[in-house]
This record gives structure tokens, C-alpha cells and sequence, in this order.
């Protein structure tokens, strides 16, 4: 579950882990129940990934990191690609006819990502903050990881700003964890309510955004 380290090292061995779920993907024949198996768990590692990524890797960086906000904001679409390939494989077979393209989908699109995020993103990360904070970072993303979910959620609102104002991890979650009946079961409707909160925060000059949910955060910023 976690690696050690700080943030940086941390995420960058979980990195590694679904590197090597792929390359076995790669080896095993294209029919066989082994390649659900290990998508299977290529999907729980990259959401329990995601998840820790979004609860405390991105704030810093919107905190830390000169034009944060984008940055954080095109990771965090990255996720969302992600997440609807992961979605899809959820409910297919090693059978369905598009099973395995949408394997091979899915490893551009990660690829891609964690390339982004190891050549830039931690780059940025390591010349702005000081080891204290990448260290307690490492220490919150491992105890993250260990109450995240590790299915998509199959009712995720996927517009940019609703993913912003929701709480982290409200998009993947399984049952592991706990959230709010209004945000889980009804996603939309706790959009409104966010907007109109955080609307009404900026008419008093708070400008502070709202968060959900009573229990651990499942992802999404």
C-alpha cells in the first residue's frame, strides 16, 4: 500500500507498480481470465492512486506551485479520461470485442499522465516546497491509500466545475469508505448545492469553497 518516502518518491513507486501490472498485461494471451485479473488490479491501484493524488498531491501544488490552479486542474481531467476507460472495463468481459482495445487506451492515456507528472509536475513540486512538506505529503498520501476506494463510481458528474467543487474522491468510490447520502447517491443535486454555497460564500467575501460529505473523501477536488 505505501512505499515510503516523501510525496514525490511515493507516488512515483506506485508509478512503477501499474508500469509493471501493464507489462504483464502484455504477456499473457489476449483471451485469458489472467488479463481481467490484472486489470482488475491495475483499476484498484490507479484509484486508490488518483484518490490520495487529488485529496492532498493537487492542493499543494494549487498552494505551492506558481499557476497551480492550471496545473492541478489539467491533472485532474487527465483523471477523468482515466476514469471513464476504467468504468468501461468494469463492466466488459477479456471476451467483449473492444476489451482489449480499451486496454491499450487506457495504457496511452496513463503512460502519458504519470509522463507529465514525473518530467513537470513533481519537478515544479520539489523546487517549491521544502522536504518537511513533501515528507508530511508522502505520510498523508499513504494513509490516504489505505481507506480509498477501488472501483470507479458509475455516477461521477463530469463536468469541469462540478469536479472541482465536489469533495475530493467523490467520483471513485465502491463502499469502502463513507460519504454523504446527497453526494453519493445523487451527484448533481449536491452540485447545486455547492455552487449555490460557494456563490453565497463570494457575497460575503469568504470566497471559500464548500466541502461534502461526512466521512473519508473518495476523490475529485
Amino acid at each position: 500500500m505505501g512505499h515510503g518516502g516523501d510525496v514525490i518518491d511515493e507516488l512515483t513507486a506506485d508509478h512503477r507498480v501499474v508500469d509493471g501490472l501493464f507489462a504483464q498485461i502484455e504477456q499473457v494471451a489476449q483471451d485469458s481470465s489472467e488479463r481481467k485479473r490484472l486489470v482488475d488490479h491495475v483499476t484498484i491501484e490507479l484509484v486508490r492512486h488518483s484518490v490520495a493524488e487529488e485529496e492532498h498531491l493537487y492542493p499543494a501544488v494549487r498552494d505551492h506551485v506558481p499557476r497551480g490552479d492550471a496545473l492541478a486542474d489539467k491533472e485532474i481531467a487527465d483523471h477523468a479520461r482515466v476514469e471513464e476507460l476504467l468504468k468501461d472495463l468494469e463492466g466488459r468481459d477479456v471476451d467483449a470485442l473492444d476489451f482489449n482495445h480499451l486496454v491499450l487506451k487506457l495504457r496511452t492515456e496513463v503512460k502519458a499522465h504519470v509522463q507529465d507528472e514525473e518530467d513537470n509536475l513533481f519537478v515544479l513540486l520539489r523546487a517549491n516546497c521544502t522536504p518537511a512538506v513533501l515528507l508530511d505529503l508522502g505520510d498523508k498520501v499513504r494513509d490516504s491509500k489505505k481507506t480509498a476506494p477501488t472501483r470507479p463510481h458509475p455516477h461521477a458528474p463530469s463536468s469541469p466545475m462540478a469536479r472541482k467543487l465536489l469533495t475530493p474522491g467523490i467520483g471513485l468510490v465502491d463502499g469502502s469508505g463513507t460519504s454523504s447520502p446527497a453526494a453519493a447517491n445523487d451527484p448533481q443535486n449536491a452540485v447545486r448545492n455547492a455552487q449555490a454555497e460557494y456563490r453565497r460564500s463570494q457575497a460575503r467575501g469568504t470566497r471559500k469553497k464548500p466541502v461534502y460529505g461526512t466521512g473519508t473523501p473518495h476523490r475529485l477536488r
